[in-house]
């Protein structure tokens, strides 16, 4: 799925990432907790997430993870969104509750494993 089709799934924004629109990812995880991210997840090219602190900006980038989602109406900062860009993570905010985002990339055919 490109990551335009999530963007237009989940009705979300666009922060920063728009070069990286038709790029293709195969799956996602959603999860609040970023040690279950680096303890759990293989392979994951998005991550959903509620969680608004740097920190999640810098899972993505160890575990090279192209898009974060940011759902619940959650805003990442002005750096948050710079470190993505600098390591071209697309961001993108979504008012969708973290379920029903996970539910509507699966559905829209998100690979296996969306949530755990």
């Amino acid at each position: 799925m490109k990551i335009r089709e999530i963007a237009s799934l989940l009705g979300a924004d666009v922060l920063c990432g728009e070069q990286m629109l038709d790029d293709e990812v195969q799956s996602a995880c959603g999860s609040d907790m970023m040690s279950d991210v680096l303890a759990f997840v293989k392979d994951q090219g998005v991550l959903v997430t509620g969680l608004v602190n740097p920190q999640v900006i810098r899972t993505a980038m160890m575990m090279d993870m192209r898009c974060v989602v940011f759902v619940r109406s959650k805003r990442p900062t002005p750096e948050m969104v710079d470190l993505a860009q600098e390591h071209n993570i697309a961001v993108l905010a979504s008012t969708s509750r973290m379920y029903e985002a996970c539910g509507k990339l699966y559905a829209g055919g998100l690979g296996n494993g969306v949530c755990r």
